[in-house]
């Protein structure tokens, strides 16, 4: 007998914290073809109460038994940074598909043990950096390669934010967060210049402060980079900024792409390409870019997936290179 196609994934959220509340939840809700039935939190009666409040069918304080039920097929991994592996390699020996966020492991070695893990039990890795698919990104990588502003020579990418009143008071704890600003933040700037500039870096050195403890992240970070093909690039991300900020900037021989906040979600962006002229700012042209929410995408994307699509270009793949890229990043840094 046939056995039915699958049409639909169904989620548990792994971490129900405020991020899972406002993107997560609501993404799985409204992406094609998945359904949110379960949640973990550490206490079951927070659990049970979240789990009522946005009428979600199953609550969970364990990770173990949330991925041991039969009627969950992949999870969304929500957590503070330190659990990823564990969480992922726990979900995948449980035969589940597994969507992590950002940034993917603490470290190489452990970005590879999640990608072991996944592919031994037959289920699919994705990490969640969704900015990658934004149509302004998009756009940006076609002017790039459209010729518009002549050979790329360098490149960079801010993020900055006010993190000092943040909810996550674990955001500077090292043992919770891996890292700060360059695992948080950082690592987005990371993978767009590498998905706009199509190439990947070779050479990477940065500047921290504070220094790192074993109990304490950096708050402000540098990291410079030379890529493959040549091009020079700098990522500048800072927890102690006056507001939030993000630039993209890409300059060629001819002209300069960029964009003032290259990380809207389900707004307008605005991509500006500025000729030269005579060694002077020549013709200016402003295009607006409109960008879908990017939590539904990547859901929707990770379910095609499950669901016998073709592999998306976020992988567990893709993760790892962001993060041999933050490993170099902060080598010489005291072990935790």
């Amino acid at each position: 007998m046939t056995q039915p196609v699958q049409r639909t994934v169904r989620y548990g959220i792994v971490g129900f914290g405020r991020f899972a509340e406002h993107a997560i939840a609501p993404a799985i809700r409204n992406a094609r073809n998945s359904a949110l039935v379960a949640l973990q939190k550490r206490s079951m009666e927070a659990a049970r109460k979240k789990a009522d409040e946005y009428t979600v069918p199953m609550a969970f304080s364990t990770v173990e038994d949330l991925v041991r039920h039969p009627d969950v097929d992949a999870v969304f991994i929500v957590s503070a940074n330190a659990a990823h592996c564990a969480e992922t390699v726990a979900a995948a020996n449980a035969g589940k598909h597994v969507i992590v966020e950002k940034p993917m492991a603490n470290s190489v070695r452990e970005a590879e043990e999640m990608i072991a893990a996944c592919r031994r039990n037959n289920v699919k890795l994705m990490v969640g950096h969704m900015v990658r698919l934004s149509p302004l990104v998009r756009r940006i990588r076609q002017i790039i390669t459209s010729g518009t502003i002549g050979t790329v020579t360098s490149a960079r990418a801010e993020f900055m934010y006010d993190g000092r009143n943040s909810h996550r008071t674990w955001l500077i704890d090292r043992a919770v967060a891996g890292g700060g600003p360059v695992f948080d933040i950082g690592v987005h700037c990371i993978d767009t210049l590498r998905a706009i500039l199509a190439d990947e870096p070779v050479l990477v050195s940065a500047a921290l402060s504070p220094i790192p403890s074993r109990t304490a992240t950096e708050e402000v970070a540098w990291i410079n980079c030379r890529f493959a093909r040549g091009v020079v690039a700098s990522v500048f991300c800072s927890y102690v900024a006056p507001f939030r900020r993000t630039l993209i900037e890409v300059v060629g021989t001819e002209g300069i792409v960029s964009a003032s906040d290259f990380t809207v979600v389900n707004q307008t962006g605005r991509v500006t390409v500025t000729k030269g002229k005579g060694d002077r700012p020549g013709a200016t042209s402003i295009e607006d870019v409109a960008v879908p929410n990017l939590y539904v995408e990547e859901v929707s994307l990770f379910t095609g997936w499950v669901l016998g699509g073709s592999a998306p270009e976020i992988d567990g793949e893709n993760g790892l290179k962001n993060q041999q890229v933050i490993d170099l990043a902060l080598e010489g840094i005291p072990e935790r």
